[in-house]
């Protein structure tokens, strides 16, 4: 399997973990389902991963924190991007 629809995969079943740590940095309620959540978190984990590559601190020995960190704040602003755009439920 290519290096591309690797990281796409993996990005997101990194949603469901991202996506809701995601929300828990975002202030306020976010008014959005689970299901939003993690497809915010795996785009966001995504575009992290992108950003990664490109700065060449895509792989490292052990684990790959400051990948996560830029992983975890891209998962965030498409979030609050998600609960922005969509209607309020009262």
């Amino acid at each position: 399997m290519g290096y591309w629809i690797w990281m796409i995969i993996v990005s997101l079943l990194a949603g469901v973990i991202f996506g809701p740590l995601a929300r828990l940095v975002l202030p306020g309620k976010q008014n959005i389902s689970l299901g939003w959540t993690i497809l915010g978190g795996g785009i966001g984990a995504f575009i992290g991963g992108l950003i990664a590559y490109f700065l060449d601190i895509k792989d490292t020995n052990g684990p790959d924190w400051i990948q996560y960190l830029i992983q975890i704040i891209c998962a965030a602003v498409v979030i609050a991007i998600i609960a922005g755009r969509k209607p309020k439920t009262s």
